[in-house]
């Protein structure tokens, strides 16, 4: 599927009427939905709390905060990339505080084109993002997987007095017999001796 093809789910936290209507303007439906827009950062924090999104505009001030902590929190703390937008005579002292945490920050005013620019950029950071849990997601199942494997082998060695070598050639010569993954035996193995 090509980045064109992609749809994007967004969390807007805007106290701006003006502003929503314009972010709006900017987001087909085929493109970006669903656009969940709301007023505060504990609104918000109640929207995350129910599902995750793809991409998370702030539009600062909120009537709760700046939400600067809120944006590197949800940065730190998952795969949704963050765009920040401040007062164009605090946006450098913003961008220090957020940047290494990855939230992408714009001084305001701004214009559509630089809004339009910055969405680019967002789905490039959200596609980067999904690849890296994919590859986190693969080393955890490695880990677990040979996590099974070595209790299994343990209680070859300690049940039926096998060497470390031959519990480990036993388990792989039972996967590729059966067809089956050498989790899957281990699994077994761990069953029948526990």
């Amino acid at each position: 599927m090509s980045l064109r093809e992609r749809i994007y789910s967004v969390l807007s936290v805007s106290s701006s009427q003006k502003f929503d209507e314009a972010l709006g303007e900017l987001m087909p439906k085929t493109r970006y939905s669903p656009v969940i827009t709301v007023k505060s950062i504990s609104l918000a924090k109640r929207a995350l709390s129910e599902r995750s999104f793809d991409f998370l505009i702030i539009n600062s001030p909120l009537p709760d905060g700046t939400g600067e902590r809120f944006a590197i929190d949800c940065a730190d703390t998952s795969n949704t990339a963050v765009l920040l937008m401040v007062k164009a005579d605090i946006h450098d002292d913003v961008h220090e505080k957020v940047s290494e945490y990855g939230v992408f920050t714009l001084p305001k005013p701004v214009s559509r084109l630089t809004v339009a620019l910055a969405l680019g950029w967002m789905e490039s950071a959200s596609e980067r993002l999904k690849k890296a849990e994919k590859r986190t997601l693969s080393v955890k199942e490695k880990m677990e997987e040979i996590r099974t494997v070595n209790r299994a082998k343990w209680l070859l060695i300690s049940e039926l007095k096998m060497t470390e070598p031959e519990a480990h050639r036993y388990i792989e010569k039972q996967a590729m017999d059966r067809c089956i993954t050498r989790k899957e035996v281990a699994r077994e193995i761990i069953k029948l001796y526990s």
